[in-house]
């Protein structure tokens, strides 16, 4: 299907842009993770995501629909780190992202933040909700669309802002978006199937955003805490995270420009490994 956002971006090795890094962190200090967005993350567990964001090329604009900079700038040292960024106030609605995305004034900036990326799918409901109507009736949930109209509604809609966010790109600044992550489950022709960590957005047939925007990315990463299990069965870590480049049977991932999985020290030049 061609929706009519694709654009050429150059190659990445050569232009040393990155079109789109998704960092899906999960937090592993609890054994059971609530499918509310604010308690996947658990900014008390060190992940890192906040901080990986704020230490790309700067300056750094970042849409923070997660409030993640306020928790992040409680924290000791977190000053000179936000020094390098610019929060994007005012923008609460679909609307006024794409708006404030296609507005001027962007020439100084070289890196683009969106946390999250799940929550923008949430704004784009609601706009549907508000503007597409079915039949001239009002509605209020994807249910009120006629069968399966209104996934194909907001598969549209949310990709739009691929052609956004390609501006940017193609002006030579970096794009990153966080996304939190779910448990899907992997069909396996040849065995039982499986569970993996994939980016949280709608997977249903006639909306596949979740595959979509992997296909735009150039790079999807996985972040996680490090954990294993001890003589006694139960999980240990001693604060140390990976980074997945490279699809595993647990997590999705891909990467135009490094393979496989590294270490990750925040405070480390992260970004090395990925923007060349």
């Amino acid at each position: 299907l061609n929706t009519g956002t694709r654009t050429h971006v150059p190659d990445t090795r050569k232009s040393g842009m990155c079109r789109i890094l998704r960092l899906s962190l999960r937090s592993f200090c609890s054994s059971s993770v609530s499918n509310e967005p604010s308690s996947i993350i658990d900014p008390a567990s060190g992940t890192g995501k906040t901080t990986l964001a704020c230490s790309l090329p700067g300056p750094v604009a970042f849409f923070d629909f997660d409030k993640s900079l306020e928790k992040l700038g409680k924290q000791p040292g977190a000053d000179k780190l936000l020094e390098n960024v610019i929060e994007l106030k005012g923008v609460e609605t679909w609307e006024q992202l794409r708006r404030k995305l296609q507005a001027g004034g962007w020439d100084d900036i070289k890196s683009i933040v969106i946390d999250s990326i799940s929550v923008v799918q949430a704004m784009v409901l609601t706009w549907m909700f508000e503007n597409i109507k079915e039949k001239g009736a009002a509605v209020t949930r994807m249910e009120d669309y006629s069968y399966k109209a209104g996934y194909r509604h907001l598969f549209d809609t949310f990709c739009l802002l691929f052609a956004d966010l390609d501006a940017h790109v193609r002006a030579g600044r970096h794009v990153v978006l966080i996304c939190h992550d779910a448990e899907a489950k992997v069909p396996n022709p040849q065995g039982l199937d499986w569970l993996r960590h994939e980016p949280k957005l709608e997977n249903e047939k006639n909306c596949m955003l979740r595959y979509r925007v992997k296909e735009w990315a150039d790079h999807v990463l996985f972040v996680k805490l490090d954990v294993h299990v001890n003589k006694d069965g139960k999980g240990e870590g001693k604060g140390t995270r990976t980074v997945y480049a490279s699809e595993m049977p647990h997590c999705m991932a891909k990467s135009r420009t490094t393979q496989g999985d590294f270490g990750l020290t925040l405070g480390d030049n992260f970004w090395d490994n990925i923007l060349y």
